[in-house]
Formats: C-alpha cells, structure tokens, sequence
C-alpha cells in the first residue's frame, strides 16, 4: 500500500521478513515517511527511527502515532546512531536499517532542488546539518569539482561539466539552469539513453552536499557497537558506489576464518558474523510496474551470530 502523497517503501515484503523475525527493537535509521516503520511496527516491533529531514519526520510521527510508545522518532543523522541510541538509554538493538534513496517528499517536492525535471532552488540538502548545492558550487574550484562529478556521479565528461558550470555558476539560478548547462556540456551524441544527461551530476552534487558516503561509512563501522547478538543489518542501496561499500564492510564482518589450524575455537571473529544476502536482492518486475523507482535499489543484509 503507497504511503502519504503516494510513497511507496522499497522492497517492503524481503524487509520484513528479515526483521520482523527479530521483532524486538529496530532502529530505522532513515525514517522517511515511515514506510518500513510501519510494516514492522505492525509485526510486533519497537522502532527508534531517525531522519534528517525535519518534514519527513513530522509526517512519519502522525502516520505512526497509532503505535504509541512503540515507536520513537529522533531528528538527526544515521552516521551518529550509536550516540542517538547512547542519549536514548538502549545499548543495543536487534534490527537495523538503512534506506539510502532520496524521499518521494524530497524529489517531488521542486522547492528542495533535488529534480532536474522540476525548477527549484540549487538545494538539495536533506536536513539542517547539510550544505547546500549553491554552496558546494561556490566552494570549489575547477579541479575540486571535476573529482566530486568523477567520484560520486562516475560521470566520464566531468572535466567538461565542470568547466561549464563554474563558467556559468553566476547565472545559475535553478535546477533546470543547472540541468541545461549539463545537457550543452555532453555531446549529444553521448546522451546517455536510459537516463537524464544530467542524472550523474545531480547525483553527485547531492552526495557532496550531504556527505552521504562519509556517512554510510560512518555507520557501516558502527555495526558491531549497534547490533546486539542475533540482530540483523539491512541495507537497501540505489547505485554502485553505495553498494559496493555495503559489500565490502559486510563480506569483512563475515569473513572466513583467520585462525591458525588447530585452535579448538574462533579467534578471529568470522564465527560472529554470517551473510543472510549471498547476492544482492532486486525488486521484481510487479514491484518495478507499481514503484518505478524502486528499479536500481540493491538490498544487502548481515546478521550476528
């Protein structure tokens, strides 16, 4: 079922399954609209969820607020969890997990500045703690920008773009300025087929303005402070860079063993950990036909022993 202004949670049916068997207590550390929250909520869990956006939380706690006590929403950032959970009184928790697509509420809302298609401001913060595109823009030099389109949006004409739009960064007023300025920076020719031209860049920018990777890295160390035994990690990714930071830091949770041969017991820790994803799950086509946005979403999830 599509949630408030026709959100729809990705991959709801494999989150709750892999979390609602744990139904103690669940951090959802990207609130959102409360999607996920509310399947698992109605399964039986308690839910700490946290988000950045202040609009998103306030929606999610009305949407939840049926659940009473059984449901906590704290304003902040998923990178500081452990200290979020520290000020809450809970040293561990059996669930965690993390959404890390952009909001419906964010990309459908034109005065965030997250869409190309739509004219907004160049924003695109997802909460108070985050710089705005505009200043990223301001902030760097040609060479600084060329790494961050190169880097976060694995964009192949970055040295172009980048030129073009420190070129025109003094008539850029609006996504679609910004969109516009890209389009002209990529020969036609290359124009991607299945994706905006400028998909990679505001990809990229977004990530830079967020530090979004700085944070999922951030709690992908947190892990082991986070989970208490049995408890499960569930990470639902959007694009590679993302996902190959979740396969890194899963597969080195759940190593094999490192222990010299004959030692009677595990020292190294891979006993700890196991894989529950031995490969990433996608969404399948009837999600795909009710959820289009849902397409490129990897979920990947680590459970401790």
């Amino acid at each position: 079922m599509a949630g408030p202004g026709g959100h729809r949670p990705v991959l709801p049916d494999r989150v709750t399954e892999l979390l609602a068997d744990v139904p103690r207590l669940v951090l959802d550390g990207t609130l959102g609209l409360g999607g996920h929250s509310e399947r698992l909520l109605a399964a039986g869990a308690r839910v700490v969820g946290i988000d950045r956006d202040p609009e998103a939380l306030a929606r999610a706690r009305e949407r939840l607020a049926p659940f009473g006590d059984a449901f906590t929403a704290v304003q902040g950032n998923y990178r500081h969890a452990r200290a979020i959970l520290d000020e809450l009184g809970i040293e561990r928790v059996d669930g965690a997990l993390l959404d890390l697509g952009v909001s419906s509420l964010q990309l459908d809302t034109a005065e965030r500045g997250f869409s190309f298609r739509l004219p907004g401001p160049l924003d695109m913060r997802m909460g108070p703690d985050a710089r705005s595109v505009r200043e990223v823009i301001d902030g760097v030099d040609e060479a600084e920008l060329r790494q961050i389109l190169h880097e976060w949006g694995e964009e192949r004409w970055a040295p172009r773009i980048a030129r073009a739009i420190l070129a025109e960064k003094d008539r850029l007023e609006t996504t679609t300025d910004l969109a516009r300025v890209v389009e002209r920076a990529i020969p036609r020719r290359a124009w991607p087929r299945d994706i905006h031209p400028a998909t990679r860049t505001f990809q990229a920018l977004r990530i830079a303005a967020n530090d979004e990777m700085g944070a999922l890295a951030e709690f992908l160390r947190s892990i082991p402070d986070l989970l208490a035994r049995g408890g499960r990690a569930v990470i639902i990714s959007f694009h590679s860079l993302e996902d190959r930071m979740v396969k890194r830091a899963f597969a080195e949770l759940a190593h094999p063993c490192r222990c010299p041969p004959g030692l009677p017991v595990c020292n190294c820790g891979a006993a700890e950990w196991r894989l529950l994803t031995k490969r990433a799950i996608r969404p399948d086509e009837a999600e795909i036909a009710k959820n289009p946005r849902s397409r490129s979403a990897k979920l990947r999830a680590v459970e401790r022993l």
